[in-house]
């Protein structure tokens, strides 16, 4: 679960130690009982002695801050600012000025006869812009090193021949090759000596800072994400401009080492022939109305079109199965029995639960999202791939929030795959990776601060003592337990300086089990008695933690364990169990994202995140548009 406080909210220690899962919210007035089985009277047991006679604490309350109507708000959307170029300053590359002499004047200095070190004079006047860092590099590669990676002989060698036709290629990987282009001189010149080396000088500029632009698009991508909202959350990937210069100075592999800085998985490469399948093909000529609804039985001159669609997209499950009726039926507008199967099998392909109503999420997963759509979201996509490792690992676990699933994949084989929930709109999960470290058995849940001030507080307000008899328990800043009755309410605002759990029981909101990844967010995925939200097909219903449909077997799969070993450990009350291999986990957010067998499929944009990045995108297209 996710804690939604802003930057300033300050989490009482406690709190901060037992951070977890949310719960669905229906109203403030009996939202807990409602879901969480408040109307059960627990007798608190275990390291707990039982609540002494309750008696009123009024701490001391700065003006302003209590009975208000305060809340912890969730991370926001912000608009994109890209750093602005800046004019790369060659002044200490160029040599001290000398005397002129008669045979100075009479020398032209060029590439072939004169050192890099003449050649540079030809800078005093380019202007070449480039990012912050790369003008610094440039600089500073060049001091130490002062001669040509991409000249020889007068004109681009070999090595600038590569690098121009890969930065040319830039549109494979869904990049912009406007971004990376640069005037590449003639093989042989006309011009006058001292002019063709300053061609060849200020290419030479040029083509590095281009090259250091996509190596570092190519690794790290072309936006901070962490700058757009509080729910991307990605380290910086550090990346040596300099070592990289010195490496394409030594080397005649140019295309593998810029090539080899893009992620090296198999889901990249999936993406990148999906892009490449797009541009070919021609726009979808088969239009199904989007808001079609058609139950068993009625009639529409939309369904052939549908049916054709799924029969040209057969395999050979399906063909084996489906592909006599497709034939027989195929043209028919009567949605007969005999199709109702047909149907259901494409929609659970499709993550939906299978119901054989054709309604407008079964026409968007056949025929709902156009060719640019579908281009949009591979190169989004592709975008958020650079975020992550270039190796994803194995074994781990990847949510992908908008298909609303989580899996385990070990050896390139998805071994587990199992229905998720995900955080409302209202409280989204955040995009983030980590390391799994445990299972906790019939855990506690630690409330966060954030539904303790939003949900509890109004409740509270009225009801002091309704924590006491709703199997939660409340403790002070110094792991006491007090008395919900006990506590002035009315007094808090947004900073409450109690921790507040819930035990573990029936209607514990995490179910019997949890699986923490620790992370900023607070965010794991657990149990929920909540089962019915796993036939929905839409289902961003949680507070912000990753609810499993099939939790037992996602923790076996983390433990290295069986099903029956995790359902023996259910059996001895609450205990904890440490994850003792390194499983990455990623909490993703991917609109297109390829299957096991590499063909990709595409979700709806839960949380409108899609239009957010490609804002940011543009912002930084526009900030390089006007550079040389």
């Amino acid at each position: 679960m996710k804690i939604l406080g802003n930057k300033k909210a300050v989490l009482p220690m406690a709190i901060a130690a037992t951070l977890a899962l949310g719960q669905q919210p229906a109203s403030a007035q009996g939202l807990f009982d409602m879901l969480f089985g408040g109307g059960i009277r627990h007798n608190p047991q275990g390291e707990f002695p039982l609540p002494p006679k309750p008696r009123k604490i009024r701490p001391a309350v700065p003006a302003g801050e209590g009975g208000g109507s305060v809340r912890i708000s969730s991370p926001t959307y912000n608009t994109y600012r890209a750093d602005k170029l800046v004019r790369v300053d060659f002044k200490s590359l160029l040599p001290a000025p000398q005397p002129v002499t008669a045979q100075d004047a009479a020398f032209v200095p060029s590439v072939t006869s004169n050192s890099f070190r003449d050649a540079v004079a030809g800078l005093s006047d380019y202007e070449l812009f480039a990012e912050p860092d790369i003008a610094k590099a440039l600089i500073a590669y060049y001091s130490a090193n002062p001669d040509f990676i991409w000249v020889s002989d007068n004109a681009p060698n070999s090595r600038a021949e590569d690098a121009v036709r890969v930065l040319g290629e830039a549109a494979s990987y869904g990049l912009t090759p406007a971004d990376y282009s640069v005037d590449v001189p003639a093989s042989s010149s006309s011009a006058a000596p001292e002019e063709r080396t300053k061609e060849l000088v200020r290419f030479e500029m040029a083509l590095s800072a281009r090259v250091l632009r996509y190596a570092h698009d190519a690794q790290s991508g072309r936006v901070d994400p962490n700058r757009i909202t509080g729910y991307y959350d990605f380290p910086a990937k550090p990346f040596d401009l300099e070592g990289a210069l010195k490496t394409l100075a030594h080397t005649q592999e140019v295309r593998t080492y810029l090539e080899s800085r893009h992620p090296q998985n198999a889901e990249y490469q999936a993406l990148r022939v999906e892009l490449e399948a797009l541009e070919a093909s021609e726009e979808n000529e088969i239009v199904v109305d989007p808001k079609l609804l058609l139950k068993p039985g009625e009639s529409s001159p939309e369904l052939p079109k549908l049916l054709t669609l799924i029969a040209r997209n057969l395999d050979d499950e399906m063909g084996g199965n489906y592909g006599e009726i497709l034939a027989r039926l195929g043209k028919s507008e009567v949605y007969e029995p005999e199709l109702v199967p047909v149907i259901k099998a494409v929609q659970q392909r499709a993550g939906m639960k299978g119901d054989g109503v054709i309604g407008p999420r079964t026409v968007a997963s056949l025929a709902g999202t156009s060719k640019a759509d579908k281009i949009e979201k591979v190169k989004v996509a592709l975008e958020e791939l650079r975020w992550m490792p270039s190796d994803l690992g194995s074994p781990r676990v990847f949510i992908n929030q908008p298909a609303f699933t989580a899996s385990y994949i070990d050896n390139g084989e998805e071994k587990l795959k199992t229905r998720a929930v995900i955080g409302k709109v209202t409280n989204q999960t955040a995009f983030f990776y980590n390391q799994i470290k445990q299972v906790d058995f019939h855990p506690y849940w630690g409330v966060p601060q954030s539904i303790i001030v939003n949900e509890m507080l109004p409740r509270l307000r009225s009801d002091p003592g309704y924590l006491d008899h709703a199997g939660y328990e409340v403790t002070d800043s110094r792991g006491k337990r007090i008395p919900s009755a006990a506590v002035d309410w009315g007094a808090y605002g947004a900073n409450i300086p109690f921790s507040v759990r819930q035990q573990p029981s029936e209607a514990n909101a995490l179910g019997e089990l949890k699986i923490l990844f620790p992370n900023k967010h607070a965010i794991y995925m657990h149990d929920t008695p909540q089962k019915s939200f796993f036939a929905r097909d839409m289902r961003a219903l949680s507070h912000g933690c990753v609810r499993l449909q099939d939790p037992r077997g996602m923790a076996a799969a983390v433990l290295g364990t069986t099903v029956d070993d995790i359902a023996e450990k259910l059996k001895h009350g609450h205990s904890t169990e440490n994850v003792t291999r390194v499983i990455p986990v990623y909490v993703a957010y991917f609109t297109a994202w390829p299957d096991m067998s590499g063909k990709v499929e595409y979700f709806d944009d839960v949380y409108g995140r899609d239009s957010k990045l490609m804002q940011a995108l543009d912002a930084t297209e526009a900030v390089r548009t006007p550079a040389s």
